[in-house]
């Protein structure tokens, strides 16, 4: 079973110096009907505007992924970390116990384009921590590149919580495939162009939860990009 959430539909806020789009309830965004999909329980779509960001703030108690689409963010936290976050960089946060941060674009002329993902984890209390690695998209052509895991396994990042996350890129004509456990469950973002999900189309901003399937077939009609989140 596929249900598609729609690009349109998402809750959706112009801050001037943010525009961003949520597909699950977030801040004064909140629609019942949709609170996240098993542990994964936020993906924002945000466009940070030259020279804005998000100031230093809490969280607790989550996984926070960011992965950048365009330009560049500059991040600091409460835990002495520094950095700048790339295109096709995928940074964690585990907030634990408490972290404070900041996101910021530093350009003076670009556009920051990012997805802003929250997991929850397995438990509550963990030592906060952060981890950060840049992904070729050679890799991740025609290819379920591992992103994130449990474990950190092949390069992959660690999150605290019985998920895994795939990144891809798919040209037209392309086929890829993967392979659900019966127990398990997925759920498909298009960060940029259009795919078929099992021959349902889905354009960029869409995302689509998939239960009791046992293959997942992505076709590409235009050159996309996409992540995929296996789930308990």
């Amino acid at each position: 079973m596929i249900n598609i959430r729609k690009a349109g539909d998402r809750g959706h806020f112009d801050h001037g110096w943010l525009n961003t789009y949520h597909t699950f309830s977030f801040a004064d965004y909140h629609d019942p009907a949709h609170m996240g999909f098993r542990s994964l329980r936020v993906i924002n779509e945000d466009r940070v505007h030259p020279g804005e960001g998000f100031g230093m703030h809490p969280h607790r108690d989550m996984e926070i992924i960011t992965y950048i689409l365009e330009g560049e963010l500059t991040h600091k936290d409460s835990m002495g970390n520094g950095s700048v976050i790339a295109v096709g960089d995928l940074q964690r946060m585990t907030a634990g116990t408490g972290i404070l941060h900041s996101e910021f674009n530093d350009s003076k002329r670009e556009i920051v384009h990012l997805l802003q993902i929250w997991i929850l984890p397995d438990r509550k209390g963990l030592t906060p921590d952060y981890e950060q690695k840049a992904f070729a998209e050679k890799d991740k052509i025609d290819n379920f590149c591992l992103l994130a895991s449990p474990d950190g396994r092949d390069g992959s990042l660690t999150i605290h919580q019985d998920a895994f996350l795939h990144g891809a890129v798919v040209f037209p004509g392309i086929n890829l495939i993967y392979d659900l456990e019966p127990t398990r469950h997925a759920w498909i973002q298009v960060a940029r162009g259009i795919i078929e999900v099992n021959g349902t189309e889905l354009n960029a901003g869409d995302g689509a939860s998939v239960t009791e399937e046992s293959e997942i077939r992505i076709t590409g009609r235009e050159k996309a990009e996409i992540l995929l989140f296996d789930l308990a």
